[in-house]
């Protein structure tokens, strides 16, 4: 195939491991293993699509191989190199895990290994997307994995280690390739641009980036679609090259959220009708707008490599100053009242509709968090103003409610309601209100599976527990709601938290036995009753408790 008529993505992939981009490290440790002659069984290749797992595998491959040594790979004609570049190579065997699944191709593979390398010096097998092998596969493969001959050689790539098997995982060197970084990945799509005399506007490039999020691969396919798309007269500009990608510019949501949060009605619906008519879903509406309010909560821990949105400085700059000016529990607020609104979303016949309004609500909600701080200042100020402190909170009241529409009631009703208005102030209440009102799968919960981090203010935070119901965080904000008749926000943390009731229980009951054999009590009872058993310690009030 003549050279010119390849895709970017093929015409440009790295030949040796000084072609590579953003994988420094792991191509230097490699390197350094292969020249000091402690090349690994197997080398476990994982990363995102299009980061060059299977690039690396070939490189691998030929360096091991390369009849000029790993120093001078490439620098001169080498027939193993040549032949491993074009699939060719009768030592190193490609394979597709994904179209060959079955124990019976591992074992084609592993009578095929028995015999030695024909030409090079080792006989290399590649195994591509090597998650999608059966678990009979895998099983077939661990024997050989663990103590092959010394001329064979695996390596494998995935996208999805969790797949893997740790039994095979711990037989074999892992690298986790890592993302290319924005900058880097610019300058080398620039680079390929020019060598290709493409006219494409740096912006336009920029945008390349930012949709193909770290992969090199998807870089270059947009920049071969960007080469092709105009007229190679005139110069591809960022307007152009969005119509051509169909691409949402996801900083939108900057702008979006920045006028939510100062109550510009009309303009947010205007935004994000534009952001409707270049066909974005409203579940991936909801989603990317999700993902946005976690970076302004956590602002401080991000950088521009950790953002999906593959932000800019300017933009990482934006977030960063709103959300200094704006109280970090607005957007838990927001957080919580987005989570449910992509529940509607489910059950609504017009979903774009639905979106409008939800954009209106949180414009309401962050106008009820400014009202409450006028609130509290005023009972600090002037506490003889009680009647205009009452209407404040009826109002807030009222608009925290807006997600969820209560059927009208008799007055009679609400009176007696407000008089059972339950006071809810310690973690321990919390259990014992639901001891009282029988919620005893919601105290079991809490007693067992829950590990607190933070209880104030009507807010809880507790550490994430697998064992925890799916359905917990929501039916326990639902009974508080009803019991308190006030909004409480519950989140997950990442902070490890307290042991659950049931572990502190247990650890003071191990603790109450400890001290009961260290006794002299029990020491004589052991002396005279050399075969008793200390089965259990209760204290004098927990028995008198049972009887």
């Amino acid at each position: 195939m003549n050279n010119n008529s390849k895709v970017l993505a093929l015409k440009y992939r790295p030949q040796n491991f000084n072609d590579l981009i953003g994988q420094e490290v792991i191509a230097e440790t490699i390197k350094n293993s292969i020249e000091a002659n402690k090349v690994p069984n197997a080398y476990l290749f994982t990363g995102i699509r299009g980061i060059g797992k299977t690039t690396i595998a070939r490189i691998v491959a030929k360096s091991l191989n390369c009849s000029n040594t790993i120093k001078n790979q490439c620098k001169e004609k080498c027939v193993n190199c040549d032949a491993i570049t074009n699939s060719n190579h009768i030592d190193v065997l490609e394979m597709d895990a994904a179209s060959k699944t079955g124990v019976d191709d591992v074992r084609d593979l592993i009578e095929f290994s028995r015999y030695g390398p024909t030409s090079a010096k080792y006989k290399i097998f590649i195994i591509d997307e090597v998650h999608m092998l059966s678990k009979q596969a895998f099983n077939a493969l661990l024997k050989t994995l663990e103590e092959p001959p010394e001329y064979l050689k695996f390596i494998f790539a995935t996208t999805e280690i969790k797949k893997i098997p740790i039994t095979v995982v711990s037989r074999c060197q892992r690298f986790d390739l890592s993302r290319i970084k924005s900058s880097q990945l610019f300058d080398f799509i620039k680079k390929i641009k020019d060598k290709e005399n493409g006219k494409v506007s740096d912006d336009a490039l920029r945008l390349i980036v930012k949709i193909s999020e770290g992969s090199v691969r998807d870089a270059l396919s947009l920049l071969d679609r960007a080469l092709l798309s105009l007229d190679k007269n005139i110069e591809l500009d960022l307007n152009t090259a969005q119509k051509i990608f169909g691409y949402f510019d996801k900083s939108q949501l900057i702008d979006l959220i920045e006028l939510i949060l100062k109550g510009e009605e009309s303009r947010v619906i205007s935004i994000y009708r534009k952001i409707y008519d270049q066909g974005v879903e409203p579940k991936v509406f909801i989603n990317d707008f999700l993902e946005l309010l976690y970076y302004f909560k956590n602002i401080a821990a991000l950088n521009l490599e950790s953002t999906n949105f593959s932000l800019n400085d300017q933009e990482l700059s934006k977030i960063e100053d709103l959300a200094n000016q704006v109280d970090s529990e607005v957007f838990m607020l927001f957080w919580q009242f987005t989570i449910n609104s992509l529940e509607e979303l489910d059950i609504v016949s017009n979903q774009h509709l639905s979106i409008e309004m939800f954009l209106i609500r949180l414009m309401h909600l962050n106008s009820v968090k400014k009202n409450s701080k006028v609130e509290i200042d005023i009972k600090k100020n002037n506490t003889n103003q009680n009647e205009e402190v009452d209407n404040s909170s009826k109002t807030i009241n009222q608009i925290k409610n807006v997600s969820q529409e209560e059927k009208s009631k008799p007055e009679t009703q609400t009176e007696i309601k407000a008089e059972k208005k339950i006071v809810i102030g310690s973690f321990e209440n919390l259990i014992e209100t639901c001891l009282k009102k029988k919620e005893m799968r919601l105290k079991y919960e809490l007693e067992k599976n829950v590990n607190l981090v933070k209880f104030q203010n009507k807010r809880i935070e507790i550490s994430f527990n697998e064992s925890l119901n799916k359905e917990f965080v929501k039916e326990l904000s639902s009974k508080l709601f009803e019991w308190t008749k006030e909004r409480w926000i519950i989140t997950f943390s990442q902070l490890k938290g307290e042991i659950s009731i049931k572990d502190k229980k247990e650890n003071f009951r191990k603790k109450l036995i400890d001290e009961t054999r260290n006794s002299e009590t029990y020491k004589n009872v052991i002396n005279n009753f050399p075969d008793a058993e200390l089965i259990d310690v209760k204290l004098k009030n927990e028995s008198d408790d049972n009887d």
